[in-house]
């Protein structure tokens, strides 16, 4: 039975998740599988894999054959370099705990450079929201400017026109507060201002 290490999808549509499984090739994508052996999720930055080193190497050495995706994902988190490593024991190249302190500092230097990547990837967001800020706030100060300035020319258009019409509004106000002090009159007597008027 021909088997392969390939992904299964999973997830929802323009968010895809994938689970990393041993299957029969004749088997559809996702259809049945033999054993789970991890995750992936690509949605991610870095992508996020989970994987069970073991149990893959274990497949790899029955002869499953991985995808090219499926590869490069076992290549990552090193189950490539373990069936390398542990090739080399059967030949008698190295003991097994030579194999095992080999690969675990390759795992120490993977995980530098996987924190040194996330620590890349959040200084640089961190960058483009301390930009996206700035730009905002000089934006917003233009529109400040823009709008006291709009004000002052209303405010100053507004003096310009009361300027020469103050004797005249006055006036007009003297003449309104007549009339109001002749509606309360003839409020007071129970007449209208006009009945008083012709009295």
């Amino acid at each position: 039975m021909p088997v392969k290490i390939r992904l299964q999808r999973h997830g929802k549509k323009g968010k895809p998740f994938y689970w990393i499984v041993a299957a029969d090739s004749r088997v559809k994508r996702d259809g049945k599988f033999l054993e789970k052996l991890g995750t992936y999720n690509p949605t991610k930055v870095p992508a996020e894999i989970t994987l069970d080193v073991d149990t893959a190497v274990k497949w790899l050495f029955n002869g499953a054959q991985p995808t090219d995706t499926a590869r490069a994902i076992l290549k990552y988190k090193g189950a490539m370099y373990k069936k390398h490593l542990l090739v080399g024991v059967k030949k008698g190249a190295f003991s097994e705990e030579e194999a095992e302190k080999r690969f675990q500092a390759w795992l120490e230097e993977k995980e530098a450079k996987i924190a040194a990547h996330k620590k890349e990837v959040e200084d640089k967001k961190a960058a483009e929201k301390a930009e996206k800020l700035e730009k905002e706030k000089a934006i917003n100060q233009a529109r400040a400017a823009a709008q006291k300035a709009a004000n002052q020319a209303v405010i100053e258009e507004a003096e310009k026109a009361t300027e020469g019409n103050e004797p005249v509004d006055a006036v007009e106000e003297a003449l309104n507060t007549e009339q109001s002090i002749d509606e309360a009159a003839a409020q007071a007597e129970g007449k209208t201002p006009e009945e008083k008027t012709e009295e």
